[in-house]
């Protein structure tokens, strides 16, 4: 039987898909070097440590498990980091890809679903942002993956390979048996940071600015659970599989919640208090971004459903609850 290989399978989104997809009856190999990954996340799935740069090592995965098709989170992705050291971002993302693409060539592989960011918009001209928007981002993260999207594209006609492409918004929650969640060093994303304050690990949550044009004045983000984004990924690769076309897609829930929003939603969930400090603005923040998901609706039959703020911090705050140093022993 054919397998699927995951890299980056370790990481947060990743490890959620891999789940996903066992749980549907789907072989697949976890491929990770676990320099951000857990292997915890991935328990009696199978895995490989390596790293992308080494094709021999991914060819002979993909040999020795009848890979027929690669699902792609294996990137670095802290924007302020990719800013004052590119050179780990190019390295990693663009050559860590290629590595992957000259395997799969080679192995004769070629479907592909790579995960993507709406930072390739940078800031949006209208809202909400569709997948024809202007691709013009502001940092380097966001450089690397739309460059690979690019990249993507010039590998089908010569070499066969097809793709998706699914850009995502902001990624929260966790699984709903609160086994797996999110967990990074450090953390960065607003929801976990919320709920740690709520357990009392941190002292308060710093609010990036209150004088944004939007209605209570802080950042206006479109969040969409960790669950749905792996149905899109499995939706993505069915597609591919069948002989869809080369695509892509953005994954949000088309509406969006602000700073304050988030942190009142999570004050309901968990009952705590949870004090915040306004600070000022951080450079190259938009004031909204929310994702327009009609195409992935029409052409795949996608839909968010866990769209709800409150649902999402819930499942977050289980597992936040349950595992207060994430995967750490």
């Amino acid at each position: 039987m054919s397998s699927i290989l995951i890299l980056g399978g370790a990481g947060y989104i990743g490890s959620h898909t891999a789940r996903y997809f066992k749980d549907r009856g789907r072989e697949l190999v976890v491929y990770d070097n676990l320099s951000t990954g857990f292997r915890d996340s991935v328990k009696n799935i199978t895995f490989v440590e390596g790293d992308l740069h080494d094709t021999r090592g991914l060819e002979r995965v993909m040999e020795r498990h009848r890979v027929d098709a690669v699902i792609h989170f294996a990137a670095f992705s802290q924007v302020g980091e990719s800013m004052v050291n590119p050179e780990k971002y190019y390295y990693n993302n663009l050559a860590g890809t290629l590595s992957v693409l000259r395997a799969m060539v080679n192995q004769q592989v070629q479907n592909i679903v790579f995960s993507s960011t709406a930072a390739v918009y940078g800031d949006p001209v209208r809202i909400p942002i569709v997948e024809t928007a202007d691709k013009k981002p502001k940092n380097i993260y966001g450089k690397t993956k739309l460059i690979i999207e690019n990249i993507l594209k010039d590998y089908e006609g010569p070499y066969g390979v097809r793709s998706v492409c699914l850009r995502y918004f902001n990624a929260a929650g966790a699984h709903p048996d609160a086994t797996i969640g999110e967990s990074h060093r450090p953390e960065s994303h607003l929801i976990p940071l919320v709920l740690q304050a709520a357990l009392g690990q941190r002292d308060h949550l710093d609010i990036f600015g209150d004088d944004y044009e939007t209605p209570d004045g802080t950042c206006v983000r479109d969040y969409i659970h960790v669950m749905d984004l792996a149905d899109a990924h499995y939706r993505a690769l069915e597609h591919l599989q069948r002989g869809g076309a080369s695509a892509a897609y953005n994954l949000g829930n088309g509406s969006g919640f602000s700073v304050r929003q988030v942190i009142e939603a999570a004050r309901y969930v968990t009952g705590r208090e949870i004090r915040a400090e306004v600070r000022p603005r951080r450079a190259g923040d938009p004031a909204i971004l929310i994702a327009s998901s009609d195409r992935i609706s029409r052409e795949l039959g996608w839909q968010p459903k866990m769209p709800e703020l409150d649902r999402i911090i819930a499942t977050a705050w289980e597992w936040h609850r349950t595992h207060p140093d994430g995967y750490e022993r």
